[in-house]
C-alpha cells in the first residue's frame, strides 16, 4: 500500500473481517470500517480500562489515554 501523499510504500497487514490490506497500526480498516484488533486485545480482556468519556467505545492505552478519541484516563493507578 502506498501513501496517498508522499507515494512511500507503508507496511500494511490484513483486516481480519474482509481480509485488504491497511496500513500497519491502523485502529479501524479503511475499507470495511471495522475495528482493528492487535493479538494482545484479541486474547486478553481482563486487563483492558475502558474510556471514561460515557459515549466513546475505546479504551485506555499504556500512555493512560484512550485509543479512539485521545481523552487521558480519570482512574488513578
Amino acid at each position: 500500500m502506498k501513501c496517498p501523499r508522499c507515494e512511500e510504500t507503508l507496511s500494511s497487514i490484513l483486516c481480519q473481517a474482509c481480509g485488504e490490506g491497511i496500513p500497519e497500526r491502523s485502529l479501524f480498516c479503511c475499507w470495511c470500517g471495522k475495528p482493528v484488533l492487535t493479538k494482545e486485545e484479541e486474547s486478553d480482556f481482563s486487563n483492558r480500562m475502558l474510556c471514561s468519556d460515557g459515549s466513546c467505545i475505546g479504551v485506555i492505552n499504556e500512555t493512560g489515554v484512550c485509543k479512539i478519541c485521545g481523552k487521558p484516563s480519570t482512574e488513578k493507578t
